[in-house]
């Protein structure tokens, strides 16, 4: 049988099908994540990743579906050694606590300050850093029986996530680092299979609205149907020698594992757990236990140091020291609590207890880590998949079988 160029004509139609499958999909998955920033004339002319562009609603649904039902903030709290914490941050604490002491001295009573002599600033350099790993330890355990007042888990996961929705990005990426490149290979196998019908089709009714028909069909069919291999079956299903169960879910172990490293390593970490205690909706609550253990504090030593100092400093300037020393007490954290950080990242194991927790949910649960990338808009990316299907089909009648 003499080949012509009819039938390589026909033959283009499966072929162009499988590329139109590829593209639509590779196009779908690529929409969902970029750009990270809206690129056009907003509201309506334009695009953005429907990831970032959702990130704050992304965000919350991670913390309900997983992060919330699976980190204890007690328990995590917990984990820190008062003691093992105050060791280390005392050294650089105690280079804080002088320059501290001096201003707050210079500003509540700067004529007793500037009267004292050196030994005498000493002693009470020496008196206060003798006293203050035990006012560390105190707030600290303080800070463990309340943690739920002070530390908000949402809070932090939602503003990390507004903030850097590259981070969001990552997170979906790498959790779903084999499903979304199958996502776009299915696209080209299932393209083909769909494009041979049409073929057949047209050979024998050559009427205008079947390619545009057939390439509808199949960039609506090769997204669906690619969403639904990686999610459907949840449950294991035994067919003979083979077990079918969902991509995603198959991985269970192993997105486990990775999604875990990213959420301890980028997002739960002490530096962002530090931030959120100290600058979120519960530093106020920190913020009274500071200062209930400085002014006890002050008054153990005031206690020592009467009557002289009492009488040099006077009681508005007495009161006015203390709210002073708790202030800059509590504004300088950062820098002598990051000192720490390496520690508390060692002994907090988030990525560890989240991993665990993880490969325990049953797939139902599970399938809460990536599938809210897909369920929010997933109707947007089929449509959009089938909308280049068609425009694909019409490019075939114009330019090709014309």
């Amino acid at each position: 049988m003499e080949i012509t160029s009819e039938h390589l004509l026909l033959l283009a139609i499966p072929l162009i099908s499988a590329f139109v499958g590829w593209f639509t999909n590779y196009l779908a998955v690529k929409m969902m994540f970029y750009p990270i920033e809206f690129i056009g004339i907003k509201p309506f002319l334009g695009w953005q990743g429907l990831i970032p562009k959702k990130r704050q609603e992304m965000a919350e649904i991670e913390v309900e579906l997983v992060l919330g039902k699976l980190l204890s903030v007690q328990e995590i709290a917990a984990r820190l050694d008062p003691q093992e914490l105050t060791t280390n941050i005392q050294r650089r604490l105690k280079q804080v606590i002088r320059k501290l002491v001096d201003d707050i001295m210079q500003e509540a009573a700067p004529t007793l300050w500037a009267a004292l002599p050196i030994h005498g600033k000493n002693l009470v350099y020496k008196r206060i850093e003798w006293d203050i790993p035990n006012v560390v330890q105190k707030t600290i355990s303080d800070f463990q029986h309340n943690v739920t007042e002070i530390l908000d888990i949402k809070e932090l996961v939602v503003k990390q996530l507004v903030d850097k929705p590259e981070l969001i990005n990552e997170i979906f990426l790498k959790a779903g680092s084999k499903e979304f490149p199958f996502i776009e290979r299915s696209g080209l196998y299932f393209g083909f299979l769909f494009g041979l019908p049409t073929m057949f089709i047209w050979h024998f009714y050559q009427l205008w609205w079947i390619l545009p028909l057939g390439g509808l069909i199949v960039g609506y069919a090769t997204n669906w149907i690619a969403i639904k291999i990686i999610f459907e079956p949840k449950h294991p299903i035994k067919i003979g020698p083979f077990t079918l169960q969902g991509m995603f879910l198959k991985r269970q172990k192993e997105v486990a594992r990775v999604y875990s490293d990213i959420i301890d390593e980028k997002l739960l970490n002490s530096k962002n757990i530090t931030d959120i205690v100290l600058h979120g909706s519960g530093s106020k609550n920190l913020l009274e236990l500071v200062e209930l253990h400085v002014n006890d504090a002050i008054e153990r030593y005031v206690a020592v140091a009467q009557p002289y100092f009492a009488l040099g400093v006077g009681s508005e300037n007495y009161y006015k020291m203390k709210a002073l020393a708790t202030r800059r007490l509590f504004e300088s954290s950062e820098s002598y609590l990051s000192y720490a950080f390496d520690y508390a990242n060692n002994a907090l194991c988030i990525g560890d207890d989240l991993c665990q927790k993880m490969q325990e949910l049953t797939p139902e649960e599970f399938e809460g880590v990536l599938r809210p990338a897909y369920q929010a808009d997933e109707w947007k990316l089929i449509v959009t998949g089938a909308f280049l299907g068609m425009a694909a089909g019409f490019f075939q009648i114009t330019f090709v079988f014309v």
